[in-house]
């Protein structure tokens, strides 16, 4: 198991992660509303990392733009 930080940027141009010091930034195109920003988020990780979507986790900062994920082995 494997904890990182993310900073997020909602209502980006476009989406994107990018290293960022010890951890990602995640620029998303949704908006913070209803969850949007976090399924996207989750979506985008999945996608960076090649790994299922029930493998990554939001472990704090669900409505923070600082976020610690937790990705499963």
């Amino acid at each position: 198991m494997k904890k990182i930080s993310v900073r997020v940027i909602t209502r980006a141009s476009k989406n994107e992660i990018i290293p960022f010091g010890t951890g990602l930034k995640a620029k998303i195109t949704k908006p913070p509303v209803d969850g949007e920003a976090n399924d996207a988020l989750i979506k985008m990780l999945a996608k960076y990392y090649s790994i299922p979507k029930n493998s990554i986790k939001i472990v704090s900062g669900k409505t923070s733009k600082n976020k610690i994920i937790e990705i499963s082995d």
